[in-house]
């Protein structure tokens, strides 16, 4: 059989993933079985991770086998698929470490093998995008877009201001600055993807523009990934383009507790209507909000609950339904179409595949930065940018790594603490109707009935794949719920958390450490009971909620009697499948240097000329999607920024 290059599983490991892909994966009344054909993709997957992800599949499919033999005196691909199925049950009903190398051994086979066309086919939904036509006349301003790695040899630019990064700060504060007449460089570690490279197709797309293929976590009390992007445009690439303000009690709490008086709604409203006028912020289409938002609405109305499309920054949408992979049509406003083309226009230069190493200081003041790059051929390149100021804006994970590797912003030791991520969640309902949720805007409605309370919920639809990638259940069941997809509508939320996580660098990397608290725990308890009863006010047949080990056969609530079975029960932290997408606060913004990373300015405490602006500075958890309360603080800091250059 031919295989995919590159492997990074022996043969013996092959055979053991391809019999938990045969137990897990059975053949349906019209899906074939997955088997070595979906190996070969996962295999190629696990290639391209880093070399401790890799390590960690290889060890998890030893303890498998080391397990089958002791229990059955037989290799886990030689044991019958009853018995293969029944041992990745008890994994499953085991405790979290058990819980969560199934997962992470599973996942991507259910990735792997769903991602097909035929599947989609029989199915009836749309498994590819038609490419648009190349421009006759490239746009003039890529003249000013640089491939880092394309020539060999260093290089030295000077400017007025470096940025570092493209997403919601620094193609903001870039495209701001050189409209003001700034010199701007922008560097990025991610490439250039243009609309014509978005193919809608899951796996590949977070393979090419997620950090890390989207294999980011947290470790604590409870696992929770947090996917980020690594490209032109940042994570506002691959997000669902919601667009929030700041909420007027999260200003409050700035002023009143961290000394932040700049920071009201009324000096913050003119930098959001800029913002959302580049943007086209808009609510979403009733046209395009698809069978999860019927169902919600309908099952709200029943309850009284208050509910509304959401604002987004997509006004040409047409609900295609694969935002977070890269919009295939150029609607969604991300900064890679929107502020990053202004920036160039107005007279900035990008260098993409240039990761920053080292921020240039002199004299207590930041002159530049040192950036790598690597050639076709495996050469290094050095890109040094002689500035006047510099920006970080490389996102709440990856900047604090950067200053505590240059030894920058560490007086007050909050460098990568007070990390809110708003842990989120959500359910799957099945209906006795056509939801089709893939026909529409993946996440385009919202219930804010709750938001006081901390919880907001909004519409999280996914690809075929990634929705049986979340489902818990495995064999037969799991394939029956993928076999009736068109009738499965799904929804999530997220907590405002008052818990909070540190980012270290270990071996260069971002490492993650968050503990889930009690109060977070109940809400999200709590949210998960609210969603389960607007489903079945709409008339769901059953609901999947995220929680493992609440109560025997309680996989699938199927009713108020599971319900009532679920509120009564304790919940612990390490029950819940979480996911978040919203990391803020490693740099914190705040009057007091003792407390604090960076001032009012964005500018860092103890180093003149260096700015944070990106998530990171944002002081604390938002309650909200926090995009464009970013980019307003990027649109303000700019203002700052160009009066000192001038």
């Amino acid at each position: 059989m031919r295989h995919l290059a590159p492997r990074s599983l022996s043969e013996r490991q092959r055979r053991t993933l391809t019999a938990v892909a045969e137990a897990a994966l059975p053949a349906g009344r019209r899906f074939p079985a997955a088997g070595a054909h979906t190996v070969d993709k996962v295999d190629a997957f696990l290639a391209g991770l880093p070399e401790a992800a890799t390590a960690a599949a290889t060890a998890l499919l030893t303890a498998l086998d080391a397990e089958a033999w002791v229990r059955h005196r037989a290799s886990f691909a030689a044991l019958p698929v009853a018995d293969r199925l029944a041992m990745l049950e008890r994994w499953r009903d085991g405790g979290l470490a058990r819980r969560t190398a199934l997962r992470a051994l599973v996942t991507p086979l259910k990735v792997a093998h769903f991602d097909d066309p035929a599947l989609y086919r029989q199915l009836g939904c749309v498994y590819t995008f038609d490419k648009p036509k190349p421009e006759a006349k490239p746009a003039w301003w890529r003249e000013r877009v640089h491939e880092a790695g394309a020539e060999r040899g260093d290089l030295a630019v000077d400017c007025d201001v470096v940025v570092i990064g493209t997403g919601a700060g620094g193609a903001v504060i870039a495209r701001e600055l050189a409209e003001a007449g700034v010199a701007v460089v922008m560097l990025e570690e991610g490439k250039f993807f243009e609309r014509g490279d978005f193919t809608g197709r899951p796996f590949e797309m977070q393979r090419a523009m997620y950090r890390a293929a989207g294999a980011t976590m947290s470790i604590g009390n409870v696992p929770i990934p947090i996917p980020i992007g690594q490209t032109v445009g940042g994570t506002t690439t691959i997000n669902s383009g919601t667009c929030y303000r700041v909420p007027e009690r999260v200003l409050a709490h700035w002023q009143r507790d961290l000394g932040l008086t700049e920071l009201s709604g009324d000096a913050l409203a003119p930098h959001f209507d800029r913002v959302e006028a580049v943007l086209g912020v808009a609510p979403a289409r009733a046209e395009f909000l698809g069978g999860n938002a019927r169902v919600i609405a309908r099952g709200c109305d029943a309850l009284g609950y208050a509910h509304k499309p959401l604002r987004r920054n997509a006004p040409d949408c047409d609900g295609k339904g694969v935002c977070c992979f890269g919009c295939p049509t150029d609607a969604k406003r991300s900064t890679n179409v929107s502020y990053v083309p202004l920036a160039l226009k107005a007279g900035a230069e990008l260098f993409w595949g240039a990761r920053a190493e080292r921020i240039i200081v002199k004299g207590g003041r930041a002159t530049g930065v040192v950036a790598r790059a690597r050639t076709a051929d495996g050469t290094a390149r050095t890109i040094t940018v002689h500035a006047r100021a510099v920006v970080v804006a490389a996102g709440t994970l990856m900047t604090p790594g950067l200053l505590e590797k240059n030894g920058l912003g560490l007086a007050s030791g909050e460098l990568g603490g007070n990390l809110s991520i708003h842990p989120a969640c959500g359910a799957i309902a099945v209906f006795d109707e056509r939801i089709a949720g893939w026909d529409g805007i993946p996440q385009g409605y919202a219930i804010e009935q709750f938001h006081d309370e901390g919880l907001l919920f909004e519409g999280a639809t996914t690809p075929l794949e990634y929705t049986a990638s979340i489902m818990p259940q495995l064999g037969p069941r799991l394939i029956e719920l993928v076999e009736g997809y068109d009738q499965v509508a799904s929804f999530g939320f997220l907590v405002a958390d008052t818990s909070r996580g540190r980012v270290r660098t270990v071996a260069g990397r971002p490492v993650i450490t968050y503990v889930l608290n009690d109060h977070d725990v109940a809400r999200l308890k709590r949210g998960i009971d609210i969603l389960a009863r607007v489903f079945f006010a709409a008339g769901a047949r059953s609901v999947l909620p995220p929680v493992h080990g609440h109560g025997p056969g309680t996989d699938e609530l199927r009713g108020e009697a599971d319900l009532a079975r679920f509120r009564a029960a304790r919940l612990r932290a390490s029950q819940l499948e979480l996911s978040a997408y919203h990391p803020l606060g490693t740099c914190r913004m705040g009057r007091d240097p003792a407390k604090s990373v960076v001032g009012a300015d964005h500018q860092v405490h103890d180093c003149a000329g260096l700015y944070v602006v990106d998530g990171s500075a944002v002081p604390s958890a938002l309650g909200v999607n926090p995009q464009v309360t970013i980019m307003a603080l990027a649109t303000r800091a700019a203002g700052i920024l160009a009066d000192r250059l001038a």
